[in-house]
């Protein structure tokens, strides 16, 4: 005799593929599938199909002062992670302290990237994913007091890295040693009230982001992110997890590890005998929570925010914080600032390798380079944020898919995309609407 309940079991279960074929709302060219075959997704994979731009074969036989302005190239929304990493990795190799107040001047120079950054994904990029919008131009138009900030947010930002780098985007002034160039005090002053404001935005920011609904996706994350004894990391640092790694930068290769997939030209990231993990504002807020200023934290906490957040949906709430962070430390250096003189020191290379690694918007960027005696590049390895999350990413995919299989198609796949921006994956600098296609199995 035939067991019908088993039979009506089987009739119920889901099968179909979910597959989008170009992102938007994030930096550069990628798709996702997720295929479900009786109700198990049997397979996940973020797709990136942009083609190779070979920057460490660039590197090679350029001298060590080249590198800070040819990886700036690699992203026009974070050049400064690019030249910032180089240049401490560079410093590394060649034993260069430099002075205090080129240390601040860098943070300074780091936090408008943040700032800039962070505006640009909360409100352009992520934000209408929460509210039902399909961009921002439709979110404006209901919300034009909200663009309008997040709009002056994001100039505020840039307009500190052009102060302090000549120019918005790719800037000049950074160097191996320290800037070519340096403002002035007067030159700075007019940001204070800029900032003063922008401080009181960034907490309306941090409550407006916390008023969202956020999917459940409550998951057991390796976090990883740099950690420095005296602050929130942006430049500097050991390299630490949620669960035990407390590594010098110098030994980021002997715990991780980088493989090439068939379906990505960006090449995956894990930790050697353990797997994905997860880079970026979440890792750092739950691994750096008390480095962060009194403020930051209590309108964390006042918005129901505290480690360890394990819904990586929230994330957007955890940038709002660091927007804050970002602003509070802009002001708090350029109340301070006395120009370095010299504003560079002078280097001397030698044969040796140089490791760095610095907090880009989207998580840990690592350089490493071998040089020989002249100061001439040998080798270059780069290890973006995105790529680091790669696996992770597809492993969120493969859980939240797995947790909502009632959900109506076109809803369950709009998720998966907001699941992505969840990491602002940086792939490059370019933004697509996209068409989703649903197919049956």
């Amino acid at each position: 005799m035939k067991d019908k309940t088993s039979k009506k079991a089987k009739t119920d279960e889901i099968s179909a593929t979910i597959k989008v074929d170009a992102l938007a709302r994030i930096e550069g060219e990628a798709a996702f599938t997720v295929k479900i075959k009786d109700s198990k997704v049997i397979d996940a994979k973020l797709r990136v199909f942009e083609p190779p731009r070979f920057f460490e074969a660039f590197l090679r036989g350029r001298r060590y002062h080249e590198a800070p302005d040819i990886t700036s190239r690699i992203c026009g929304i974070c050049p400064i992670a690019y030249q910032m990493s180089s240049i401490h990795a560079m410093e590394s190799a060649f034993a260069v302290k430099v002075s205090p107040q080129i240390r601040e001047l860098r943070r300074l120079f780091y936090c408008g990237e943040w700032i800039e950054s962070h505006a640009l994904h909360i409100f352009m990029l992520h934000a209408p994913d929460f509210l039902g919008y399909e961009d921002t131009i439709q979110l404006a138009k209901d919300h034009p007091d909200v663009v309008k900030m997040a709009l002056d947010i994001k100039k505020l930002g840039n307009d500190i890295v052009k102060l302090l780098g000549a120019r918005e985007i790719h800037p000049l002034s950074a160097c191996v040693g320290g800037f070519y160039k340096v403002p002035t005090k007067k030159a700075l002053q007019p940001l204070i009230e800029r900032l003063r404001w922008a401080i009181e935005a960034s907490v309306k920011t941090v409550k407006f982001t916390s008023q969202l609904t956020f999917p459940d996706l409550e998951k057991d994350y390796e976090f990883v992110s740099l950690r420095h004894p005296n602050e929130y990391p942006l430049c500097e640092g050991r390299i630490v997890s949620s669960k035990g790694l407390d590594i010098a930068v110098s030994e980021y290769e002997d715990y991780f590890e980088e493989e090439h997939v068939k379906q990505s030209t960006s090449l995956h990231s894990f930790i050697k005998g353990r797997g994905e993990y997860l880079v970026g504002p979440l890792a750092r807020f739950n691994l750096n929570f008390d480095k962060l200023t009194p403020r930051a934290q209590a309108e964390a906490k006042a918005v129901g925010l505290m480690p360890p957040c394990k819904n990586n949906f929230k994330s957007i709430i955890v940038r709002a914080v660091e927007l804050l962070y970002a602003c509070e430390e802009a002001l708090r250096i350029i109340e301070g600032y006395e120009m370095p003189e010299p504003s560079r020191v002078e280097v001397h290379p030698i044969g040796t390798i140089g490791h760095g690694a610095t907090e880009a918007p989207r998580g840990i960027l690592y350089h490493r380079y071998t040089l020989d005696e002249r100061g001439t590049i040998r080798s270059a390895k780069i290890v973006p944020p995105t790529s680091q999350n790669q696996k992770i990413i597809e492993k969120d995919l493969t859980d939240f898919v797995s947790k909502n299989l009632t959900l109506p198609k076109e809803k369950l796949g709009w998720q998966c995309e907001q699941l992505i921006r969840n990491y602002d994956p940086c792939i490059s600098c370019s933004c697509h609407f996209l068409k989703l296609n649903v197919e049956e199995q």
